[in-house]
């Protein structure tokens, strides 16, 4: 019995070590961004581990969407690194649009094909990318449009959906790729607040399930409720990380406090 406790204890080590010497599933080490004049990212080094939830705050102006699009090189970077799950990210070619394909994105506005039907808008990038023959990608596609609640939707065109339904198709499109990682670009600020929450819904089930996710928002409820860490922005740097409950109570810089007293007093 013992040796079988023992055996059991090392199992349990074994597995614990493995999942230590995973890479981060995002690393990003002294990562700087210029517009023109402009530093809109100043050495930034970030890890998000597999599974993460991470939630980034801030003023506008702070370097978030910059943050974002550089993680999957919508916007390149000047200085510094980026990797996902362990694998530099190059800076073109095949083997950058391959990495990219690992990250899912969800953007402010929805950027559906409109000439598209809603199943077809799914399909197209798992065809084109991933070479999923129709079938496999349509039925794909179904499984994905029912994970969103909006199966029922699947041969209209985006014209006819409404905002939250939209973005929800949006989800879908990037989970059609299979991304060890999703990106949400302020997903529910152009809509309606009552299209707010089946967006936060769907969001919300995603990180329950283990999706590896960062997300730019003002939605705090969401923030506090689904989040791993927040970051805080502001001048294009982290000034804080913590845990979402630490951060609301009490956040440890002046800049934070302001912005938490602007936003949670409205």
């Amino acid at each position: 019995m013992q040796a079988n406790r023992l055996g059991g204890m090392n199992d349990v080590a074994e597995a614990s070590a493995a999942a230590s010497a995973q890479p981060p599933m995002i690393a990003m080490r002294g990562v700087d961004k210029h517009f023109g004049d402009l530093h809109v990212l100043r050495n930034v080094t970030l890890e998000v581990d597999r599974g993460q939830v991470v939630i980034v705050l801030g003023p506008s102006g702070s370097g978030k969407s910059t943050l974002c699009r550089t993680i999957n090189r919508l916007e390149s970077i000047d200085s510094g690194t980026i990797a996902i799950d362990g694998v530099e990210l190059p800076a073109e070619g095949r083997a950058l649009t391959r990495l990219r394909a690992d990250v899912g994105m969800v953007f402010q506005s929805f950027n559906l094909f409109a000439h598209k039907t809603i199943i077809e808008n799914v399909m197209l990038a798992p065809i084109k990318v991933r070479k999923l023959d129709k079938q496999s990608a349509r039925t794909r596609a179904m499984e994905l449009l029912e994970r969103v609640g909006i199966a029922d939707q699947a041969d209209k065109y985006p014209a006819q959906l409404s905002g939250g339904q939209q973005q929800r198709v949006a989800i879908a499109r990037a989970l059609a790729m299979n991304p060890k990682v999703m990106l949400f670009d302020e997903p529910t600020s152009a809509l309606d607040p009552e299209m707010v929450t089946e967006v936060l819904d769907v969001m919300t089930a995603l990180a329950k399930e283990g999706m590896t996710m960062l997300v730019i928002t003002h939605e705090m409820g969401f923030a506090r409720r689904a989040g791993d860490r927040v970051l805080f922005m502001a001048d294009g740097q982290i000034i804080e990380d913590a845990e979402p409950e630490a951060f609301f109570t009490a956040p440890t810089t002046e800049r934070a406090r302001d912005f938490l007293g602007k936003i949670l007093s409205h």
